[in-house]
């Protein structure tokens, strides 16, 4: 039963490369919240990964650093539910929406300059709110 997660076209994780801790959830779910571990944490290794390509690998350790560990671990945590089960679909879930993009390629930014007219009219208009503000002063001194 060697089941993989898709995350992509070309990219599939078997469930082996995955691991799960439990813990006891904060929160909400009334006796079971003091001895039942519904809290769900997934272990991914990036770095000892073998169905990752190198590019793949780099994308992803440097799009998602602040989920991976020193050791390289992605680490994602569910405790919604109070239900184990559940916090575990929502953790995988997580998981490959998380890869996803961080292996989603993204469009460069060209640099664009703003059109002239549109500088210069920024400007006359700071010119008039200026004038404005300088006339309310002199009106103001002056029926001292």
């Amino acid at each position: 039963m060697n089941e993989k997660i898709k995350i992509t076209n070309s990219l599939s994780i078997p469930t082996s490369e995955l691991k799960y801790r439990y813990s006891r959830s904060s929160g909400k779910g009334g006796q079971n919240v003091n001895k039942v571990e519904t809290k769900v944490e997934l272990l991914f290794d990036v770095i000892n990964s073998s169905s990752l390509s190198d590019n793949e690998r780099d994308l992803i350790l440097k799009n998602l650093k602040t989920y991976i560990d020193a050791a390289g671990i992605l680490r994602i945590v569910s405790q919604e539910s109070r239900s184990q089960w559940k916090n575990r679909e929502i953790a995988k879930q997580r998981f490959v929406n998380l890869l996803q993009s961080a292996l989603r390629v993204r469009k460069k930014r060209h640099k664009t300059k703003a059109p002239i007219n549109f500088v210069e009219k920024r400007l006359r208009l700071k010119k008039i709110r200026g004038n404005l503000k300088k006339m309310r002063s002199r009106n103001i001194r002056e029926s001292e």
